[in-house]
C-alpha cells in the first residue's frame, strides 16, 4: 500500500484534545483548514513532550499577540491513523515549526524518508510560532486535566488512591 503524506501549510487550526473520562481518555492531535479536517490518536506523553519541546524552542520567539490555545476537538472524530514516532523541526528562513507525526509499524520505531513509498502514513504540520504556541500551551491544559500525580512517586492516583512504592506501599 503506497504511502499517504498528509500536509497542512499553515493551518486555520491545530490542536491536541483528549475523549474520555481521566484515567482513560485517548489523546488525539486535530488539524484542521478549510473543509479539510485529520485527527491522529496518540498517548499523553506524547502530547506532553511535543509541547515542551516545542515551548523550548520557540522561546523568546514569540510575539506578545500569542495567546493560549484551547482544546476542543471537532466531532465526530475520525481517527486516521495511531502514532508511533513524532518529528520536530524548526525552519528558520520561514519562522516556521514543522510537526511530524508518524503511523505506528511493527518493523521499528525510526522515522522514515519521505522518498520510502511503502513507508508508514505521515501527517505533517507547518505552524507560526504563534500557533505553535497556541498549540503547546493547550497541550498542557489537557494534559494537566487528567488525574494528579502522587506527590511522592509521581504515579498517577485513581480515585480510591493507589499503593505508593516510596511510601513502603502504604495506600495514599
Amino acid at each position: 500500500m503506497a504511502r499517504v503524506i498528509s500536509e497542512f501549510d499553515k493551518p486555520e487550526s491545530f490542536m491536541a484534545g483528549a475523549i474520555g473520562l481521566p484515567g482513560e481518555r485517548t489523546f488525539y492531535l486535530q488539524v484542521k483548514d478549510g473543509r479539510r479536517s485529520f485527527s491522529v490518536s496518540l498517548e499523553k506523553e506524547q502530547v506532553s513532550l511535543l509541547a515542551a519541546r516545542i515551548l523550548e524552542m520557540i522561546a523568546g520567539r514569540t510575539s506578545p499577540q500569542a495567546r493560549a490555545g484551547s482544546s476542543a476537538l471537532d466531532l465526530p472524530l475520525v481517527e486516521e491513523f495511531r502514532v508511533g514516532v513524532l518529528g520536530l523541526a524548526f525552519n528558520n528562513e520561514e519562522q516556521l515549526v514543522i510537526v511530524e507525526a508518524q503511523a505506528i509499524t511493527e518493523s521499528s520505531e525510526t522515522l522514515i524518508e519521505e522518498d520510502d513509498e511503502d513507508g508508514p502514513d505521515l501527517l505533517r504540520v507547518q505552524l507560526t510560532i504563534d500557533a505553535a504556541f497556541e498549540f503547546a500551551t493547550g497541550s498542557q491544559a489537557v494534559v494537566s486535566a487528567g488525574r494528579p500525580p502522587c506527590p511522592f512517586c509521581g504515579i498517577v492516583l485513581d480515585p480510591s488512591g493507589h499503593v505508593c512504592p516510596r511510601a513502603n506501599g502504604y495506600r495514599r
